[in-house]
């Protein structure tokens, strides 16, 4: 899944000269869904929007904040060219989820955004439609959001930190070389001449090399 975040002062969706969907200060979205998503992509990227700080705080600090925490509205529309992978200059679909299934998926996106943020302030325009998408950029500020891929391991960068924390671990290590126990474990004993020969006075043993 991706997603393409816009800081807006207004934004506003048009179908057949009717506008259908408007909002003030807050953040555009628009949002790209591939044949691979699962409800697992869908629930990190509404965290991911609804949490990324674009925002400035009371005292004017930059990136600060986000949508939630200034309680402004969010409008999403649905763009299936997100999912464009060019062969040579034509753009071509194949990654996008197909329509119908698309459509249901995206039902759930906009539910999932509603239930964890206030519903009143989600708008959205209408799927499938050809619209007009009017966007007062503000900045301009746009951030792009992609989902961590079905199956890939660590995508995300708390777990990239672990893995490369476990990785330094096992380098030192090494550069340790093997530890005292497991040297004592490995070097070859020493016979005890006296006690096999019945010798005495045999001193061999303790002899330096």
């Amino acid at each position: 899944m991706k997603a393409v975040v816009q800081r807006v002062t207004r934004a506003s969706v048009t179908v057949g000269g009717e506008q259908i969907s408007a909002i003030g200060r807050g953040i555009c979205v628009l949002l790209g869904i591939s044949l691979e998503d699962t409800q697992k992509e869908l629930e990190h990227m509404v965290r991911k929007i609804l949490n990324l700080r674009v925002f400035e705080d009371e005292s004017g600090k930059h990136w600060s904040k986000s949508v939630m925490d200034k309680q402004y509205e969010v409008l999403c529309v649905s763009q299936f060219t997100l999912q464009c992978v060019l062969k040579g200059n034509k753009p071509d679909f194949h990654l996008a989820m197909p329509a119908e299934q698309a459509e249901s998926f995206y039902k759930g996106f906009l539910e999932q955004l509603r239930k964890t943020y206030r519903p009143e302030l989600v708008k959205d325009g209408k799927f499938g439609a050809y619209m007009q998408v009017h966007i007062q950029n503000d900045g301009p500020v746009t951030i792009e959001l992609e989902s961590p891929a079905p199956g890939a391991a660590a995508s995300d960068p708390k777990q990239l930190s672990k893995l490369e924390k476990q990785q330094q671990r096992k380098e030192k290590t090494r550069a340790k070389g093997p530890s005292e126990s497991s040297k004592e474990r490995s070097a070859p004993r020493k016979e005890d001449r006296s006690a096999s020969s019945g010798a005495e006075g045999d001193v061999s043993s303790e002899r330096e090399p």
